[in-house]
């Protein structure tokens, strides 16, 4: 290819919004203490915006996207957009509009926050709107239009993000006290005209384009939903006073609703062509292409950290070129998903850093490939050639390819990723081993990370402490942890994970073939930030990594220790993971080296060993069509860590914040003794959904929700126990928080477990069989 279109122009859907340094986390945690002033965060923000709009357009992005940038989440911005507040907030955003706004997120003592999930099958998480039939919609475009305006004084072209009206509604859920087979898509005629009024206020404001994502849209949609898709973008596109509308899916393929949108008045669509939605490009051909429409090419992948293949890609934007009248070159999605920028990170090696492409590279491919579309190949003949050297690099690295680590996981048999024992003689066995109560108290994991040993751990990377001190400092946190939990009346304890900065990075840092970075911070969820690690080539552990720590703790009391692990596919979902080979091989990698691990800890004296895989279901293929393949590799792994040790040791797993419903029999065929579920914000509406699908085993759904500040009493606690009681059978009932205590301060949540506690004894005196 030598020449093509000299239209093509370079955009992304969004950008990290937390700064180089983070410093939208610090501002707002700042302002939630009282430390930093409204004003000071606005214009914290209002700086953030400007740096990130000022790094694109130096790098050469032509279009620069607006209204992506959140203090919290842009779900939740939607909400405020289009006036669904919920009744339980309205005073407190009434009485102040910032106040207000972290309340939904965070909850207060007195009220709860709207309900968390994750966004599609990412580690994002998003808040979910509460509708039901009552519910009135009122336009509010102040931050949309605000933040164009921003950009346009800048001298920047922009283009508007919105969440689009769809997938809005389908993220949604019914308000409390709704029934709960209300379907908020009913109120779509009501909404459709919230957005026309948001659409003519960004027009008027001067914007030329506004992109609505809809990205649930990627996923199998019914009839009904793709009905009111073909109204909903014929109403908006029929529209007189609207600017220019693109479309946006990204994650999957758009199938079904890919030709509803082609024939759609609208302007434009943008789409994905990374991973399982590479298949666009031969649907997109199907349907005849977009004539007379703008494409939006996500060639560039805005959810992994792997550099472009430049030729892959510009194969495919040259197919594209004949299937639209303009085609534009992006990210797949928003860049929100990855770092910021790999040039920070100088701890490693230069070789394997060639293969790497953060926010800042994946806009510089952009650029690239839209310079190389628009003007021919051998205006980036440089680029092409040093592209082509590193992703040789890469796959002729001893790093992706251990000969050991590949034949041992050819070697696995289906007795391997079994338990020697059914169920019910395992329970039989632990009940008598354990001793336990009915309604046994534990805890998922971590405890709150003090400022002591956050300064502990950051003396010793300078050098200002040796080993020995920053040891007797872990020490010290797992005596406090072990007191707190005996004093306060747990019966299963943990060690708090005070050695641990991060439930994956923390293995990965011991485990062959991952890289970890210093700077690679990710949103996850309002002002918490993760550092994925990289996973690079073939794994392997070492040398134990657990053992020591959980022997310490296990030697200062008498009660249960739990060994606690991060789980094979959550150590995938929450890294950025090879490119190069199968998911499922990659898994059964990393299931060996923790079957290792777990054998350790059994060896060292732990009987209860919980393996956390809360991101079982965020890494659910969006269509059903994938579903068995990926459920079939991810059960095995997990079995095959756990599937090595004595009927009598009790394995638990943990899962948090995602929609159950459609893996239930797959958290059946992880075969684990005991599973903590989140339930405190949903109202513990996943025991009921384990009790329909006859689950048989035990079950801890939360009873305290972790991520909000508030402190639930002992009579709101002994209350959701109850309700849990309703479903699942006193025998098989735990009580827990929802999520690991690391976020949280010691103050809420001592008062918190011991209300925990005391819940526990209140409903368990009240039972048949109870005894103190």
């Amino acid at each position: 290819m030598t020449s093509t279109s000299a239209t093509a122009r370079s955009t992304v859907h969004g950008y990290p919004r937390q700064g180089r340094n983070r410093e939208l986390k610090k501002a707002i945690e700042g302002y939630w203490k009282r430390d930093v002033s409204a004003d000071a965060l606005r214009d914290a923000a209002a700086g953030l915006r400007r740096t990130n709009w000022r790094q694109l357009a130096d790098a050469g992005v032509q279009e620069v996207p607006t209204g992506d940038f959140s203090y919290y989440d842009h779900v939740l911005d939607t909400s405020v957009m289009v006036g669904a507040i919920p009744a339980r907030h309205r005073a407190a955003v009434a009485a102040d509009a910032l106040d207000g706004y972290f309340a939904m997120a965070r909850g207060t003592q007195d009220v709860a926050p709207l309900e968390m999930t994750k966004w599609f099958d990412t580690n994002y998480h998003y808040l979910v709107p509460e509708l039901g039939p009552d519910t009135v919609f009122s336009a509010d475009s102040t931050k949309q239009v605000a933040e164009l305006k921003e950009a346009l004084a800048l001298g920047l072209t922009a283009r508007p993000v919105l969440v689009g009206p769809i997938t809005y509604l389908l993220l949604a859920k019914p308000a409390p006290g709704v029934a709960a087979d209300f379907e908020p898509l009913t109120l779509l005629d009501r909404l459709l005209p919230v957005y026309a009024e948001v659409l003519a206020d960004l027009l008027a404001a001067g914007a030329e384009w506004v992109q609505l994502d809809e990205p649930a849209l990627v996923q199998d949609r019914t009839p009904g939903e793709l009905n009111a898709t073909a109204r909903t973008y014929r109403v908006l596109g029929g529209l007189t006073d609207r600017p220019k509308l693109l479309v946006a899916s990204y994650f999957d393929r758009l199938g079904e609703a890919l030709p509803i949108l082609a024939k759609a008045p609208i302007d434009g669509l943008a789409l994905d062509f990374t991973g399982p939605a590479a298949a666009n490009l031969d649907d997109l051909a199907a349907v005849g292409g977009l004539p007379g429409k703008r494409l939006l090419a996500g060639v560039v992948n805005g959810r992994n950290v792997w550099i472009n293949d430049y030729e892959k890609s510009l194969s495919v934007l040259g197919t594209l070129l004949g299937l639209a009248e303009r085609v534009d070159v992006a990210s797949s999605c928003s860049l929100l998903h990855v770092p910021l920028d790999a040039t920070a990170e100088r701890d490693i090696d230069p070789q394997i850093a060639r293969w790497l492409a953060f926010a800042r590279q994946k806009t510089t491919e952009i650029v690239t490939l839209a310079r190389g579309l628009s003007q021919g190949t051998d205006t980036i003949a440089a680029e092409l050639a040093a592209n082509r050297a590193d992703l040789a690099s890469r796959a002729g690295s001893a790093l992706t390819n251990d000969p050991a680590v590949r034949t041992r996981a050819a070697a696995v048999t289906d007795s391997d990723a079994r338990r020697s024992h059914p169920y019910e003689e395992r329970a039989a066995a632990q009940r008598a081993h354990l001793g336990l109560p009915l309604l046994p108290t534990t805890t998922i994991g971590s405890f709150p990370q003090t400022t002591e040993l956050r300064t502990a751990r950051a003396d010793l990377r300078a050098g200002r402490i040796d080993t020995a001190a920053y040891d007797a400092r872990i020490e010290t946190e797992i005596r406090e942890v072990l007191s707190f939990q005996e004093k306060a009346g747990i019966d299963v304890l943990v060690h708090g994970e005070p050695e641990r900065n991060d439930m994956v990075q923390y293995f990965a840092e011991q485990l062959t073939g991952y890289l970890a970075t210093q700077h690679g911070w990710v949103q996850s969820y309002g002002t918490r930030y993760v550092r994925p690690p990289i996973l690079a080539g073939d794994i392997s552990r070492p040398e134990p990594m657990t053992v020591r720590w959980t022997r310490f703790a296990q030697s200062l009391t008498a009660r249960p220790v739990k060994g606690m692990l991060t789980g094979p596919v959550t150590m995938l979902a929450w890294s950025f993971v090879r490119d190069d080979q199968p998911l499922g091989d990659t898994a059964r990698q990393v299931a060996l080296a923790l079957r290792d691990e777990v054998n350790d800890l059994e060896a060292a004296g732990s009987s209860v060993i919980q393996v956390d895989e809360p991101a079982l279901r965020e890494t659910l293929p969006l269509r059903a069509d994938g579903h068995a393949e990926y459920l079939g590799w991810a059960t095995e792994a997990f079995r095959l860590t756990a599937g090595g040790v004595r009927p009598a040791t009790q394995i638990h797993t943990h899962m948090c914040y995602a929609e159950f419903g459609d893996i239930f029999q797959a958290i059946d065929d992880l075969d684990a003794d005991v599973i903590s579920l989140e339930a405190a914000r949903s109202h513990m509406q996943v025991a009921g959904e384990l009790a329909t699908a006859g689950y048989p085993r035990e079950v801890g759904p939360g009873v305290y929700d972790i991520h909000s500040p508030r402190i639930p009493s002992a009579a709101e606690a002994a209350a959701l126990l109850r309700k849990g009681l309703e479903a699942i059978p006193a025998e098989r009932l735990w009580v827990n928080p929802d999520c690991g205590l690391k976020t949280r301060g010691w103050p809420e949540v001592r008062t918190s477990l011991e209300n925990l506690v005391t819940a526990a004894r209140e409903v368990r005196s009240t039972l048949p069989s109870a005894s103190s």
